[in-house]
Formats: structure tokens, C-alpha cells, sequence
């Protein structure tokens, strides 16, 4: 337990005894990199022979006004964040540009119908957030932006005022994956996303729920491949899609399973995720089709799995992705209006694609 002379002790104390100045003392703690190693050796061993435990958090707050700190909010739960691999990816590049800055991470998970999950974000002692992956009207893009501090939106809505935003050119990609699929010569192919509005649904999508998408990346993923779809196949392209509410392998087992037996005449699955289109290949194996002779699937994202299982795919850098965007908070200052960061994609072809064939 700490005494009461511990308790007492301040940088001041330990300047001294050390007779240095107390800005000296305080570099040790905040700005290491200005003190030779000995001398910062000594200012550290002195202060634990003093029973010093380091400056006091919340008076550093008051004084300097910063908490040294970002938050990352996210529509997803906390063990989703580390078990999606396309999530964990990300979370990686955040990690290193906040380790590079010396800057503390507050993961804020929101929890759907818990009210404690936004106040949460109006508590939170952070500099600036990164919102992740959200709707367009999320109720926690709301809260984020009433607190007046910096933030940057990640596969989330691109217009929102004064904020500033990074992502793909998702329809563009999808564009080019409709090429590729048109090309080998389908013509009635599925269409497998997941969550593509904030009400919970699973199943097939038509025109009005399209329509009504909320979650950018799913929407635009989905309308870049359809319309392309359609354009380059002359009108004749069917495509068929269907909802799921997450994006993991049961998922994606389970959506295919009811393309296959809703849509029989479809010969290939495109899935706006990795995971959704790696169950797809659980679901295609047991209905003994062989892919890709008696179906074709794609993903998207290329996650570290992916290569692994063969799957053709969109790559994506998703570590380059966090990366930048927290490097936009915390390395690069905005300077006039807000920044779009668009990041590169290009379609990897593996074992999954295929020409159709008659079942």
C-alpha cells in the first residue's frame, strides 16, 4: 500500500534531489527522447527510491488538455473485432500507428439496444475517433460528432460535414469482379452480403430492401456488381442476392444453401466478404458440387485465409487501412478541407473461378 510520503512525492521532489529542473524530471515521463540514456536512468531510479509512481494522469488532463488517447468505434462486438480476420487486419494497422505515436487505443464496441454503449462515447477520454465500418444515420456517428474533436470515418458515409474519411472505391471493385465473372461466360449468378441495414434480416434481397441499405459497404458492393453485371452481359445477367446479418463461415454456409435451393440454375456465388464465401465452399462440398466446375465463387478482402483456401478474390490493404487513418489523426493534421483517402484494390484469381459448366 502506498505511504503517506509516497503520496506526497511530485517531480518537483525529485528534482531536488537530484538538483535538475523540474522540467527535466517531467521529460523523463513525457518526452524521453530528450534526455541522454543516464541521465534518464537516473531520474527513473531516483523516483522509484522515493516511491514516485509517475505523474498524475488526470492532472496531466487538466494542464495539457490532452488524454493522449483515440477511440475506435465499431458496430461490432469486441471478440468479433479480434476473431474476424478482416477486422483484426485493420485493428493491426490502428495498433501500429498508435504504438509509433506513443498513443493509447480505447476500443468502444457498441452494443445493439444498450444505451450505456453511447454514453460510453460521450464519456470517453480520447483526443479524437475512428468510426469503423457504421451505417449511415448510426446513432453513434451522431454522438461522435456532437463531442467536437477529430474524427475519421472508415467504410462508413462519405458525406458527412467536416469529417474526414477513408475506404475503397467499392463499386468499382465489385465493377471489375462483375467483368471477371461475366467473362467466364455465367450468366445467372448469386449475390451473398451481410447486413445491409441496421433492422435485423436474413434472406433473399429485392429492389425496395436494396434500396434501402444503410451500411455503405455492403450496398455499394452489392450495386457495383449487379449493375455491372447486367450492363456487360446486355440485359441477360440474372443475379440473385441474399442477406445475412455477420459475416463468418455458418453465414455464408447457410445463404448459400438457399440460393442453391432457391435458385437452382445459378452457377456462381459472389460474396461481399472472405468469410461469407468460405462457406460457401462448405455448402458447395456438401451438395457435392466441385468448385469451380459446378460452381464458381468469389470474396472479397483477401484476409490471410483466403490464399490458403484458393479463393479468388478482391484485395484490399485492410493493415494499410488502419494505418491511415489513424496516421490521419495522429500524424498528419488536417489542413482545409476534409480528406478522402481512397486505397487501392485489384481482383487475385485463385482456384474458385471457373467457366460453367452443366451440372
Amino acid at each position: 500500500m502506498e505511504t503517506d510520503a509516497a503520496a506526497r512525492m511530485t517531480l518537483q521532489s525529485i528534482a531536488d534531489r537530484l538538483g535538475i529542473s523540474r522540467t527535466t524530471v517531467s521529460n523523463a515521463y513525457n518526452r524521453p527522447e530528450h534526455l541522454s540514456a543516464e541521465l534518464l536512468a537516473k531520474v527513473l531510479t531516483t523516483a522509484a527510491e522515493l516511491g514516485y509512481a509517475g505523474p498524475n494522469p488526470v492532472a496531466s488532463k487538466l494542464r495539457t488538455g490532452k488524454n493522449s488517447a483515440i477511440g475506435l468505434v465499431t458496430t461490432d462486438s469486441l471478440p468479433y473485432a479480434f476473431f474476424d480476420e478482416a477486422a483484426a487486419s485493420f485493428l493491426q494497422g490502428v495498433a501500429l500507428a498508435c504504438e509509433q505515436a506513443a498513443t493509447s487505443l480505447l476500443l468502444m464496441p457498441l452494443i445493439e439496444g444498450n444505451a450505456k454503449s453511447l454514453n460510453q462515447i460521450n464519456l470517453a477520454a480520447v483526443d479524437a475517433v475512428i468510426c469503423y465500418s457504421m451505417s449511415d444515420s448510426h446513432p453513434a456517428l451522431k454522438a461522435v460528432l456532437q463531442r467536437k474533436i477529430p474524427v475519421v470515418v472508415v467504410d462508413g458515409p462519405k458525406t458527412l460535414e467536416d469529417t474526414e474519411w477513408v475506404g475503397l472505391d467499392q463499386l468499382a471493385a465489385s465493377a471489375e469482379t462483375a467483368r471477371y465473372i461475366a467473362g467466364l461466360g455465367h450468366r445467372e449468378v448469386g449475390v451473398l452480403c451481410h447486413r445491409l441495414a441496421d433492422e435485423t434480416y436474413v434472406g433473399h434481397v429485392d429492389s425496395v430492401r436494396l434500396a434501402k441499405a444503410t451500411y455503405p459497404v455492403q450496398r455499394e458492393r452489392v450495386r457495383g456488381f449487379l449493375e455491372e453485371f447486367v450492363s456487360v452481359t446486355d440485359g441477360r445477367g440474372i443475379v440473385r442476392v441474399s442477406e445475412q446479418i455477420v459475416s463468418d463461415i455458418e453465414s455464408g454456409r447457410a445463404g448459400a444453401e438457399a440460393i442453391l435451393r432457391d435458385y437452382p440454375e445459378v452457377t456462381a456465388i459472389v460474396c461481399t466478404c472472405d468469410a461469407l464465401a468460405k462457406g460457401v465452399l462448405v455448402a458447395a462440398a456438401r451438395r457435392g458440387l466441385s468448385v469451380p466446375g459446378g460452381l464458381s465463387v468469389t470474396g472479397f478482402d483477401d484476409i490471410p485465409s483466403a490464399a490458403a483456401a484458393g479463393l479468388t478474390t478482391v484485395w484490399q490493404p485492410m493493415v494499410e487501412k488502419g494505418q491511415v487513418a489513424a496516421e490521419m489523426l495522429l500524424g498528419h493534421p488536417r489542413v482545409g478541407a476534409p480528406r478522402h483517402h481512397y486505397l487501392p484494390t485489384r481482383l487475385v484469381v485463385r482456384n474458385t473461378t471457373g467457366p460453367p459448366t452443366t451440372r
